[in-house]
């Protein structure tokens, strides 16, 4: 399966979808690397999927 992130708005609207990555450690990596630019998108909260799956989420960028 490919692993991936759904962009969320605050209010958990879909507003786009990451790159595919072969293993979950890459796409939490990739979290890791792009984080700043994200939020600098108006990006505030993510979902990973594997597959069609949905693993985890909502994810916020912002402090607690």
């Amino acid at each position: 399966m490919a692993w991936t992130w759904t962009y969320e708005t605050a209010d958990g609207a879909t507003v786009g979808r990451s790159e595919a990555f072969d293993s979950r450690s890459d796409a939490e990596s990739w979290v890791g690397e792009e984080f700043n630019a994200l939020l600098e998108q108006g990006i505030d909260q993510l979902r990973l999927f594997d597959g069609d799956t949905e693993v985890y989420g909502p994810m916020s960028l912002h402090p607690a």
